[in-house]
């Protein structure tokens, strides 16, 4: 992030400002109005990437300059607190206005106002908006990958059950029960993916390059992760599935459905950070994650143990060797997540 001035003062004051705050870098420079009123736009499109102080301007040079910036690529946020700041803040894809010394003009023109002046609170909402651009990405990268799974395994499972599983005798079968499918949607996708909302960020947040201003969020980093949560949880919920087939349909759904429930919210606490490892950030220190994962897990466990829910969810009781078939597969999902960081 760089910072520019651009004051009214004399060149020579402002060159003396710049300097003892170490705002000037090295071979940067500092221009005056006339300089300004003597440069075509191209011209300063240019100058503009090299120069750290503008002196000695007028309103209609702070709009010239933030629109050179503009089209250089850059993000612009302009600060001011007067009249006359007015049109740049405007302009400006960011406007700020000082909330104790800014006139009413220029706080009813800008997106922000600080209401403390102090010039740290930019950087404090620069940091807090990332984090919550981040927090986003993570948000549609669980869903995104988790219902894309949800549906392949019925895609591939009705298309090609017999190739999948040739002992039940070309039946069409389906993993996943609508009612499955509906809970699995609004409970236990859900919840995660709200808690993904409340996370603090990456610790190095702030260092992190800008990303491109055209950059969608679903980039292509995010869909080589989903095709590898897709493949990885469809994989493991037909393995379930075709295991569970040795003893009844009925075994065969609630194992598919419990491995593909519970992977994916033990994949929502790798969903956390798409860059650092969960060991890095911490494995429980986003409590809402741990409320969400533990309320939908109990309710996974009383969709399958309480009679009353096993006649609506097509579910039977699991007993020991069940769970230990389904177990490592649980976890299959979250190590791809983390070996792909």
């Amino acid at each position: 992030i760089r910072t520019i001035m651009i004051t009214g003062d004399y060149p020579n004051t402002a060159r003396a400002i710049a300097a003892d705050i170490n705002l000037l870098q090295k071979n940067h420079h500092v221009l005056n109005g006339n300089d300004l009123n003597q440069m075509s736009d191209e011209k300063l499109q240019t100058e503009v990437m090299v120069t750290d102080v503008f002196a000695r301007v007028s309103p209609e040079h702070k709009m010239r300059i933030v629109n050179a910036l503009r089209k250089n690529g850059e993000v612009v946020a302009m600060t001011g607190d007067g009249v006359n700041d007015a049109p740049a803040i405007k302009l400006a894809d960011i406007g700020v206005a000082m909330g104790i010394t800014g006139t009413d003009v220029a706080k009813e023109t800008a997106d922000m106002v600080l209401t403390d002046d102090n010039y740290a609170s930019i950087v404090s909402a620069v940091e807090q908006g990332r984090i919550i651009y981040s927090n986003i990405r993570k948000f549609v990268y669980y869903l995104i990958s988790c219902n894309m799974a949800e549906i392949m395994i019925i895609f591939l499972a009705t298309a090609f059950g017999s190739l999948l599983f040739p002992f039940a005798e070309g039946k069409i079968l389906s993993p996943l029960t609508p009612i499955q499918l509906l809970l699995l949607n609004l409970v236990t996708d859900g919840a995660p993916a709200l808690a993904l909302g409340t996370e603090k960020g990456d610790p190095d947040i702030m260092d992190q390059k800008p990303r491109p201003p055209k950059e969608p969020i679903i980039n292509r980093s995010m869909i080589s992760g989903v095709v590898i949560q897709t493949i990885a949880i469809t994989t493991v919920t037909l393995v379930a599935f075709g295991l569970g087939l040795r003893h009844n349909i009925l075994y065969a759904e609630t194992m598919a459905f419990i491995t593909l429930s519970a992977s994916e919210l033990l994949r929502a606490y790798t969903a956390r950070s798409e860059r650092y490892p969960i060991l890095k950030i911490g494995l429980f220190n986003n409590k809402w994650m741990n409320y969400a994962v533990l309320s939908s897990l109990a309710l996974l466990m009383a969709v399958i143990y309480v009679p009353f829910f096993n006649t609506i969810f097509n579910t039977v009781p699991l007993g020991w060797a069940e769970w230990q078939l389904i177990l490592p597969l649980l976890i299959v999902p979250s190590i791809a997540a983390e070996i792909a960081k």
